[in-house]
């Protein structure tokens, strides 16, 4: 087995593991087990950083299904790279952090296994090459993120927050996977190389657009872009370690790789420019308009998470017109948008995973994240203040931090866009710096919310629920190194682009040279510098005198809110569906029948009809003997009867005539075992009903209406046409030769002599397991019941 689907396949080998070793480990924390996955991945990844960084790429593949092109392909280059080493760097931090931070009456295996679930699927999709293998691990992200959100299940909003991220980015899933069908049928192809390779030829392609836009559909939900952004916020609901992997540096992160991976393929269109350019802006400034506002410091790190991500949205939007240009001068200097929108992928997860791991130290040694409670915590949390100031102040782009130097350069790509001399640019580009800027002074001022409100001020001690002490010295390690990367970058960021960010760059913009540029913190008083400082002052003014204009916010109506909105189709989709379901689900068995039939009527003769499969022909048929007509007629008699008798032992009698009337067909037609096994079925069943119905009470027909007999005939009479109609076409319309002959020949082929079994045992051996296998479940499922049932016997006996 290659060694990167070895990687992939490990967090699921492991989580299969867990529940069978938890027992076996007395009082050590299982946490440590499966500390050493992600660290043993990250060292195979980084592993890897030479051979990429020289420009290698490396592939794998395993056969699934290659007679419909579904392979499990693997593609390593530097921008899966890149997230692998996140998912399973930042994985190693979580899982440490979470270890002192989780109780131990937490269900840590059920943690632990969902934990490594996700990180196995999200391993599956930056590595995937194939588009359908890249959904599967994609779908399976969202049922190991509804699991973790969901894991302190006894809360009523953590299952609320589960259900809206399930609901949001599944729906988005099925839009991708349609543009991924479209994309197969336009190119022939699921492999993303492949696909990349060939597209220009199909740029003009009537699906080409549609694809387009589901794509994105999928990418938008899963990175929480605006108006798809409501379900990051309830996400919170999850314990602190699920917060700061899935929503800073892993699942969010899933659409934004699916955009840089599907740049080289509808990049370089107006679309492609605009929709995600200004997706990406219109989420950056409302989540930090949001942010502002919030009270809870969850809260606003999830509506800063949603403007952060929109940030690095617009930036592979706009880097993407680098491919209209091609390769030049022009190409290098838009493709340094796709640049600072990898750098700040990076900077964001570290900066956000230390802020998320800050906010949970707080809740977890003051008892609360309610900002209106906090307040000079700086003298007693030292340590977790001086993470919390390096997190904050890169978020806000402030100097001698990493994300300084990526907001510069966010600022450069926004300049330039304005100037861009393709897609109209020239007449509204000038609102992508202005929108860039304002959310950026926003941002500004909810980070130094985030500083100034918990750990400056007054301290306020009554209305904290514990005595506040720095946390365990593990629980600071995770943060520490965090914070050391934010500041380290700063100092030497050229060590992260020129191996890591540079061939990225190559994967997401193919073809085009010098769009990597020399980082450096200092290029005098230019545009962008002026734009910083016009930041840091008009910030101050606002986090200054923030209880008078906070006030705007008052204006927008509470229903008016997408939360509202989403909340209400919900309800109106409950309502009308219990009103659907009330008008259909009557608990009255004639009417699910008449359903059944009239549906069967409409589905199966219909298609006969209109496809003119109809077709009956009499001419190739041998004459019927009359005795088998009489047969026939005493069966049609007896099935007639049964409908108007009145008494339940006469129904019997009647249903009785009709099987012993089968089996003497079957002799008729020299099949004496199938005679024999009808003759035996049709009697226990006859002498069942008669014991079942000798203890019920008496039968009272009851009296139907004219007009529901007269329904009740006609769809009998038309479900008996069709089923007739079907048998008569089908006899006649033989379009292939009968396989009867394939089957005389069992002795050579199964060395059976009994061809019947011979049939049952080897021909249709695949099925006869799978009938077996059915039995035997239902045998488990027999034997459960039995043991729960004397289970609570035996409780209740020794209570």
């Amino acid at each position: 087995m290659h060694l990167l689907i070895f990687a992939i396949l490990f967090p699921f080998l492991a989580a299969a593991l867990i529940p069978l070793i938890h027992r076996r480990l007395g009082p050590l924390n299982i946490g440590w087990l499966v500390l050493a996955v992600p660290f043993i991945l990250f060292g195979i990844f980084a592993w890897q950083i030479p051979g990429i960084s020289s420009g290698d790429t490396i592939t794998a593949a395993l056969n699934w299904i290659p007679s419909l092109g579904i392979n499990f392909s693997i593609y390593l280059d530097g921008l899966s790279l890149i997230l692998a080493l996140l998912i399973t760097g930042m994985g190693t931090l979580v899982i440490l952090y979470s270890i002192y931070y989780l109780s131990p009456t937490d269900s840590l295996p059920h943690f632990y296994a969902y934990l490594l679930l996700f990180m196995g699927a999200m391993l599956g999709v930056v590595l995937s090459d194939n588009l359908l293998v890249l959904y599967v691990f994609w779908e399976l992200t969202s049922i190991s993120s509804f699991l973790l959100i969901a894991f302190w299940f006894h809360r009523k909003n953590s299952r609320y927050g589960a259900q809206k991220s399930l609901l949001i980015t599944v729906f988005g899933g099925f839009g991708m996977l349609a543009g991924f069908l479209m994309l197969h049928t336009m190119t022939g192809t699921f492999s993303v190389r492949e696909i990349v390779s060939t597209i220009g030829q199909y740029s003009d392609h009537a699906l080409f657009y549609p694809a387009m836009f589901l794509v994105l559909l999928g990418a938008f939900t899963k990175s929480a872009q605006f108006p798809f952004h409501i379900w990051l916020p309830d996400a919170m609901e999850a314990p602190t370690p699920v917060s700061a992997y899935l929503h800073s540096a892993t699942m969010v992160k899933a659409g934004i790789y699916l955009v840089a991976r599907f740049t080289p393929i509808f990049g370089g269109t107006s679309a492609w420019f605009w929709t995600v350019t200004l997706v990406g802006l219109v989420t950056l400034f409302w989540g930090s308009f949001c942010a502002v506002r919030q009270t809870d410091l969850k809260a606003l790190l999830a509506y800063s998470t949603v403007s952060q991500l929109g940030l690095i949205m617009s930036l592979f939007g706009m880097g993407s017109a680098a491919l209209h240009f091609g390769d030049g001068e022009a190409g290098a200097v838009y493709g340094l948008a796709t640049f600072a929108a990898l750098f700040h992928l990076v900077n964001h997860s570290t900066f956000k995973g230390a802020l998320f791991m800050v906010v949970g130290i707080v809740d977890h040694q003051v008892g609360t994240r309610d900002i209106r409670r906090l307040g000079g915590l700086m003298a007693f949390l030292p340590i977790t203040f001086t993470f919390a100031v390096i997190g904050s102040f890169s978020m806000a782009g402030l100097p001698l931090f990493n994300g300084f130097l990526s907001k510069e350069m966010f600022f450069t790509a926004s300049v330039n866009a304005a100037s861009l001399p393709a897609f109209s640019a020239e007449t509204w580009g000038w609102l992508i710096p202005v929108i860039a800027w304002t959310a950026s002074v926003l941002t500004f001022v909810y980070c130094m919310i985030i500083v100034f409100r918990t750990f400056f001020g007054k301290h306020q001690p009554k209305k904290l629920d514990k005595k506040p002490v720095e946390p365990p010295f593990g629980m600071l390690v995770s943060p520490a190194i965090l914070s050391i990367l934010i500041v380290g970058v700063f100092f030497a960021p050229n060590l992260l682009g020129d191996h890591l960010l540079r061939p990225a760059l190559n994967g997401v913009l193919p073809g085009i040279t010098g769009a990597a540029p020399h980082i450096s913190a200092w290029h005098g008083f230019n545009t962008e510098l002026w734009m910083t400082i016009g930041i840091i002052v008009v910030g101050f003014l606002l986090y200054k005198y923030l209880r008078i204009w906070k006030k705007v916010y008052a204006i927008i109506p509470e229903g008016w809110t997408f939360n509202a909105l989403y909340n209400k189709f919900l309800e109106s989709l409950e309502e009308n569906s219990n009103w659907l379901t009330s008008k259909y689900m009557t608990g009255y068995l004639p009417h699910y029948f008449a359903y059944i039939f009239g549906f069967f009527i409409l589905a199966a003769g219909g298609t006969l009809l209109l496809t003119g499969a109809l077709s009956i022909d009499f001419t190739t048929d041998t004459p019927i003997p009359s005795y088998e007509v009489i047969l026939a007629v005493v069966m049609a008699i007896a099935a007639i009867a049964i409908l108007f008798v009145k008494s339940r032992l006469t129904s019997v009698l009647l249903n009785g005539v009709l099987g012993y009337s089968i089996a003497i067909f079957f002799v008729l037609f020299r099949a004496p075992d199938l005679a024999l096994t009808q003759l035996v079925i049709e009697t226990v069943t006859t002498a069942l009903f008669l014991l079942c119905f000798y203890f019920l009470p008496e039968w009272k027909p009851e009296k139907a209406s004219k007009n529901l007999k007269i329904r009740n005939a006609v769809i009998a009479v038309a479900g008996g046409l069709t089923v007739t109609l079907i048998a008569l076409s089908v006899r006649a319309g033989n379009l292939y030769d009968s396989i009867s002959s394939y089957y005389e020949d069992a002795y050579e082929l199964a060395g059976g002599k009994n061809i019947v079994n011979a049939i049952l045992g080897d021909f249709r051996g695949f099925d006869t397991m799978l009938e077996t296998l059915v039995l035997f479940i239902a045998g488990l499922g027999v034997y459960t019941l039995i043991r729960i049932k004397g289970g609570k016997e035996t409780r209740k006996n020794e209570d």
